[in-house]
């Protein structure tokens, strides 16, 4: 992974391979001259020169006013599976449907009655009196950028028609990382893993908006499976040692500098801020929360020797070291490795881009050894009531099945398309109530049937895990207050009974 791939990102240019494929990118971003949003997080040179490095981070983070105390002893693992999820290829079949719609999947029951879900899941079923499957949410926004932003923030998105992915309001992560700006345990607040080339803060829509930069996650790509790889600027290297007294003492220099410059004293408290930057870049903590090699080879054989599993593992030792809120993102199923004939990058199984059900025979199985070890691990760790797992993309797809030729394939095949008036969210722990199905849809699985929930109650929830008060205000770029969620309510069927 180069230089590159270190969580720049407006000075990126998108392109896609092979096509566009509705405004999401498929393909390892070109560099381009432009703008950036932000920095490498743990970019040490930006941080001795005086950019907007890591202390300048810290630095605005400190400044602001922290508005509530939220419990500290509670994190989310948010796994984020972009282009939108067939939910009648996963949790939600339709067995009594005509053919044109319920597909070739048939559901199996699972350990708790009624809760069925798709035969190539068969590890969810085991493990389903560990989660709750949500079947009922929906919302009104079918394109990728504008589903992504509608899921990912809790707010209508604002200029729908422009097809951005940059953030008019905050996503969820970032409205944690500025509540717990004050928590400091040698980890960052928040956290993306995703694969290299996607760490770009608006690939997806992860960006902070008016809350500032200083609250976007601190973003690592790559495949964590690979024997090579490794967390860019996260603790130095061993090669590095002989050059630490040199950047100790220009980082000592600029400071004196500044003092020096500040007869006010106005600056008296950059070196606190130092001091911290440079604490958590050298931050053994951080290092060995990315290390998986301190786990048993059997564990990670569990997960899955590939990138879905072993950063689902890694998201379970960064909660365990402190972070707040870790995003999992599970687009390609395998990174580095050619796809078989009717196989996509991401979730996006139009008929153009996949035949959806070979793709799934690919990508499920991977999908069901990530996340049914990460349950387990969670309950086997006492993790359970700390950490509140969500699954979830930005919708789900049509109900009836379409038919076209496929880019790469040349031959007629099937597909989903987008569909956000019916999706399925997979929710554990978090000392939620589990083994149930909250809601349903219609026998054609087109709509909410009955229970209808939207995003905000999903986000309501999480924010209530976490001691979050969702009215809570901060100010928009026009200084207007913006509460952290503008409606929505709390799962009660989630709630454990005595908060329901």
């Amino acid at each position: 992974m180069d230089d590159v791939n270190i969580g720049l990102s407006r000075g990126f240019c998108k392109r896609l391979e092979p096509a566009s494929i509705n405004g999401m990118s498929t393909h390892s971003p070109e560099i381009c001259g432009g703008p950036r949003s932000r920095r490498s997080f743990l970019q040490a040179g930006s941080l001795a020169l005086g950019g907007l490095g890591l202390s300048d981070l810290l630095r605005q983070r400190a400044s602001a006013e922290q508005a509530s105390r939220p419990k500290s002893d509670t994190a989310i693992i948010f796994v984020w599976l972009p282009g939108g999820p067939p939910h009648m290829e996963t949790y939600d079949l339709k067995p009594e449907a005509p053919s044109e719609w319920r597909g070739e999947f048939r559901p199996i029951a699972s350990v708790v009655p009624g809760l069925n879900v798709c035969e190539l899941l068969p590890l969810h079923a085991k493990i389903a009196d560990k989660f709750t499957l949500v079947r009922s949410i929906s919302h009104e926004f079918a394109g990728h950028p504008d589903g992504m932003r509608r899921i990912l923030t809790g707010r209508i998105p604002g200029d729908v028609a422009s097809g951005t992915f940059v953030n008019d309001a905050p996503a969820g992560g970032s409205i944690v990382a500025k509540m717990r700006e004050d928590l400091r345990l040698g980890v960052p607040n928040y956290i993306a893993s995703v694969d290299s080339g996607r760490e770009d803060v608006d690939t997806f829509p992860f960006g902070a908006a008016y809350l500032g930069r200083a609250y976007t996650p601190f973003i690592f790509g790559g495949d964590p499976s690979r024997h090579d790889f490794q967390v860019q600027n996260l603790g130095l290297a061993q090669e590095m040692a002989g050059r630490l007294d040199d950047r100790v003492r220009l980082l000592e220099g600029f400071d004196r500098l500044r003092r020096g410059a500040d007869s006010s004293g106005s600056m008296a408290a950059m070196d606190q801020f130092n001091r911290r930057a440079f604490d958590l870049l050298m931050s053994d903590r951080a290092r060995l929360a990315f290390d998986l090699s301190q786990e048993p080879g059997a564990l990670r054989d569990r997960y899955g020797r590939h990138a879905w599993g072993q950063r689902a593992l890694l998201a379970r030792r960064l909660v365990e070291a402190g972070c707040s809120f870790v995003t999992v993102v599970m687009e390609n199923p395998m990174p580095g490795q050619p796809f078989p004939a009717g196989v996509t990058y991401n979730w996006d199984s139009h008929a153009v881009n996949t035949h959806i059900f070979v793709d799934a025979m690919v990508r499920l199985p991977r999908f069901d050894q990530a996340i049914t070890a990460l349950i387990e691990d969670m309950y086997a760790r006492g993790l359970d009531k700390k950490v509140l797992l969500v699954v979830t993309g930005e919708f789900g797809r049509t109900p009836r099945i379409s038919y076209a030729v496929g880019t790469e394939t040349k031959v007629m095949q099937p597909g989903r398309d987008h569909w956000p008036n019916a999706m399925s969210v997979l929710v554990s722990g978090g000392g939620m109530r589990t083994g149930q199905v909250i809601g349903s849809t219609n026998w054609r699985g087109e709509h909410p049937q009955d229970r209808p929930l939207s995003p905000n109650d999903l986000w309501a929830t999480v924010y209530r895990h976490l001691g979050i008060d969702p009215d809570v205000s901060f100010p928009d770029h026009r200084g207007r207050p913006m509460p952290i969620l503008p409606f929505g309510e709390p799962i009660a069927e989630l709630l454990p009974a005595s908060e329901g």
